[in-house]
């Protein structure tokens, strides 16, 4: 096979509509714009959501609460039970989370919640514990360092 031998495949090629070249066409006289109204005429630039002059669907829905998704600091959750992966006193940091395919996204700051149980001491580096969970890791024998987020 040749590059010039090369051919799209059957029916992927559309030809391009030529509007207003006669009635023969199928696209004449209107041009595939109707008869009359707004739309049919020249110039016609109406926004999205445009609706005709009615008070607009989004303007008619009641818009309630604070969303603060700007500016949020959205954390990697991480249950205790997942933190069995680990022999014991193994220093536990976002970066070995990652490594053990636990954490998916390094950007996002680590935060360890308490859901399971912890039957071995480690010691865990995150950016964020819950109330349960630092203290499920202390009663097991191990311990907790916060990280702090950093600026910026």
């Amino acid at each position: 096979m040749q590059t010039h031998d090369v051919r799209p495949a059957p029916g992927s090629r559309h030809k391009r509509k030529r509007v207003g070249r006669g009635n023969a066409s199928g696209h004449g006289t209107y041009s595939g714009r109707g008869i009359k109204g707004q739309k049919a005429r020249s110039g016609n630039d109406l926004r999205p959501g445009f609706e005709g002059g009615q008070m607009p669907l989004i303007r008619r829905v009641a818009k309630r609460g604070f969303n603060n998704a700007r500016f949020r600091t959205e954390y990697e959750a991480i249950n205790l039970s997942r933190l069995a992966k680990f022999e014991a006193n193994a220093e536990v940091t976002p970066e070995s989370l990652l490594a053990a395919g636990i954490v998916r996204d390094d950007k996002k700051p680590v935060k360890i919640m308490g859901d399971g149980d912890l039957d071995r001491p480690l010691r865990v580096r995150a950016h964020k514990f819950t109330a349960s969970a630092r203290r499920k890791i202390e009663e097991a024998g191990g311990t907790v360092e916060e990280m702090g987020l950093a600026a910026g």
